[in-house]
């Protein structure tokens, strides 16, 4: 299969799949799109995202199937529910999940679907939020089998800076638990540091580039500290997605007799944002719950 003419699916319009889309039309693929939401379905056409009205004729007219959904539920229910991809799935044909969602999970679906279809399953959870999949600077990281990972790495070189074969079904969205722990438990991080030098009465400002040569030194840093300090916490993910992915990070851990008290502490932090009413905002907005100027 020419990587270059592949006809692209995508299932999943929100924040992440306008931005997929909006660089996969920008690259000359011809995409085709499908959303619960014909709201999402109508601003996807706007960049050149051609509609279908279910998930199986969206995977009718398409060679790759991407998918990039809010949780595992909703992914299980794009492709075997009423209408989904099971329902046009065949051999040639390749899904590559995007979501984060729970390993076994994951793995099971994978299962069945070959099983039923023979339609390969690649789950390739990504790292960077929305600004980093509009310029195809993403990290992607990929469990499946190495013949559907080749399948898939024309498409994936277009949108990753960095798209790695973990390992085998499963190993992707492990990888991502892994991401999530160094990135979640850094927004935390990153609000005490904040917090701590407005109190100091120092130009929060310069930290940046301050600590820029030395170990502190990072990309959170660099991109979310300037936010942080202007409380722009417009979201590029939402707060409770973080919620969602640090108790999918507890419920592994557990499962594999690890411990993770970091995690833990910051699935409580963002418990109580969320419980506050501010799931929607970015989760950057933790800050909220450090701020002495904040109501929360």
């Amino acid at each position: 299969m020419n990587q270059q003419r592949q006809r692209i699916g995508f299932i999943g319009l929100g924040l992440m799949g306008q931005a997929f889309t909006r660089r996969l039309t920008a690259r000359g693929y011809a995409v085709t799109g499908y959303d619960l939401v014909a709201e999402k379905i109508e601003q996807a056409a706007g960049h050149g995202v051609a509609p279908a009205a279910t998930a199986a004729e969206l995977t009718a007219a398409s060679d790759l199937v991407l998918l990039c959904v809010t949780s595992t539920d909703a992914v299980e229910a794009a492709v075997f529910g009423p209408g989904g991809v099971v329902e046009a799935a065949t051999p040639d044909r390749l899904l590559v999940d995007h979501s984060t969602t729970i390993v076994g999970r994951s793995r099971e679906m994978a299962g069945r679907l070959a099983e039923a279809t023979g339609m390969a399953w690649v789950d390739a959870p990504v790292s960077g939020g929305p600004p980093a999949a509009e310029a195809g600077s993403l990290a992607i990281m990929a469990g499946g089998d190495p013949a559907d990972i080749a399948r898939a790495e024309g498409v994936m070189a277009d949108l990753a800076a960095q798209f790695s074969h973990m390992g085998p079904s499963g190993a992707g969205q492990v990888t991502k638990m892994i991401n999530q722990v160094l990135v979640l438990n850094n927004f935390c991080v990153l609000a005490e540091a904040l917090a701590l030098a407005e109190a100091g009465g120092i130009d929060a400002g310069k930290i940046p580039e301050a600590l820029a040569a030395g170990h502190a030194g990072s990309n959170l840093l660099q991109a979310m500290f300037p936010r942080m300090i202007a409380r722009d916490f417009a979201p590029a993910g939402y707060a409770r997605q973080i919620l969602k992915d640090l108790d999918m990070v507890q419920d592994l851990a557990r499962e594999l007799k690890v411990p993770t008290p970091m995690s833990s502490q910051a699935a409580s932090l963002f418990r109580i944002l969320n419980s506050k009413g501010h799931a929607e905002l970015d989760g950057i907005a933790v800050l909220k719950l450090y701020d002495r100027n904040d109501t929360v």
